[in-house]
């Protein structure tokens, strides 16, 4: 181990005060959380009906800047279902990074629909629309106000958009990219609650977005989801689909349509409740976060921390390195960390190259190939001693 990274690892220990193990991402609990579950238990509603799922979308919508929001199980329905009112169908192609979580692909193959990969910015990490752009009009053509892959004959319907880490991509140019084209935007904002393109918060551009509260996300419900949208109808839909499309009635059991049990339970929502009372203080220790580590790693050379877009304000949901591939082995350093205690990860293996997409259209994704070699994620809780217990 070289001197150099022995005091990287001394300083990550020191920002996080811990000499014990460090993980990638832990939930910060107090009191409210307790009594918030404790009230679900003690007046007996602990499933999918009760005030607080009311109360958590309420707050979403306001923190958001949505008309709506519909909470559900977990992040990847919240996707489903966003892809499904968006008029996703059998077979339709949607475009989507190659390099992101296997959900945000499951969840399109779920309504039987082909994801087509599409290559990333080293800016944002996220979608690159000037790539989006030249890979349509090379093996796209436009058929009946519709976008047609020439190869396989199939539509395109839409464009998945995922805010990587929470930093956002740049909406502008895929909205208007999805304008002229007739694509529908959805975006992912799993991982970017808290996060603003331009100041108006993400997940609130596309015609439908999709949350996570997974117990490593900014906040948590313990697992849980919610569908964004500014369109009423579209959220009277969603959320009649995820309670079984169950027609309202005082005891009748009528159904109208194949539905999903996806609604998510109260006392989830209780923690979510607790939890987003709290996101602000998170957001700023986060950001407390970035700045320490920016002084740590400005004394290596060939490491550089990932930080947002110009046009952005990240929530910072996971900090991520970038290496020189030529200076530095990212095998190696992943091995040191984690030796010392400190939890590290790649970024996940790009979708394409795994066995249920390996087949799956694509453009060119030289920038997604070399971030798979380059990016490690590091310790990313907020800063504890920075927010009110």
């Amino acid at each position: 181990m070289n001197k150099e990274w022995l005091e990287i690892i001394k300083g990550i220990k020191n920002i996080h005060d811990s000499k014990e193990f460090l993980p990638l991402h832990e939930p910060i609990f107090d009191e409210k959380e307790v009594e918030y579950v404790t009230d679900c238990i003690q007046t007996g509603w602990v499933s999918s009906v009760g005030k607080y799922v009311e109360d958590f979308e309420k707050l979403l919508a306001e923190y958001t800047g949505v008309k709506r929001a519909v909470a559900v199980v977990n992040g990847t329905a919240a996707l489903q279902i966003a892809l499904k009112i968006a008029n996703v169908k059998k077979n339709d192609e949607i475009f989507v990074p190659s390099l992101t979580f296997i959900a945000t692909a499951n969840a399109i193959s779920y309504l039987q629909a082909v994801p087509h990969f599409v290559d990333v910015s080293k800016e944002t990490l996220g979608l690159d629309p000037n790539k989006l752009e030249n890979h349509i009009r090379e093996t796209c053509r436009t058929h009946n106000n519709c976008l047609i892959n020439k190869k396989t004959g199939r539509v395109v319907r839409a464009v998945v958009a995922m805010h990587t880490f929470g930093h956002s991509v740049d909406l502008d140019k895929l909205l208007d990219i999805c304008n002229r084209y007739n694509l529908v935007l959805i975006e992912d904002a799993a991982e970017s609650l808290g996060s603003y393109y331009k100041g108006q918060h993400t997940g609130s551009f596309g015609l439908v977005s999709a949350l996570s509260f997974n117990g490593n996300k900014i906040i948590t419900t313990g697992g849980g989801g919610a569908i964004l949208t500014n369109n009423e109808e579209l959220a009277d839909y969603a959320k009649h689909i995820t309670t079984t499309a169950k027609i309202p009635h005082q005891w009748e059991y009528d159904h109208d349509e194949i539905g999903y049990n996806y609604r998510m339970p109260n006392i989830n929502a209780a923690i979510g409740c607790a939890q987003i009372e709290k996101l602000d203080e998170f957001l700023i220790s986060k950001r407390d976060l970035v700045k320490q580590y920016q002084k740590i790693f400005s004394s290596i050379d060939g490491v550089t921390l990932f930080t947002e877009p110009n046009f952005g304000k990240s929530n910072y949901w996971l900090q991520a390195i970038i290496i020189d591939i030529d200076k530095h082995d990212h095998g190696t350093i992943l091995n040191l960390l984690n030796k010392e205690g400190i939890m590290a990860r790649p970024i996940w293996r790009p979708l394409h190259e795994l066995e249920p997409y390996k087949n799956c259209p694509k453009s060119d994704l030289e920038v997604t190939n070399y971030l798979k070699k380059a990016v490690i994620n590091i310790p990313s809780t907020p800063l504890k001693g920075r927010v009110n217990r």
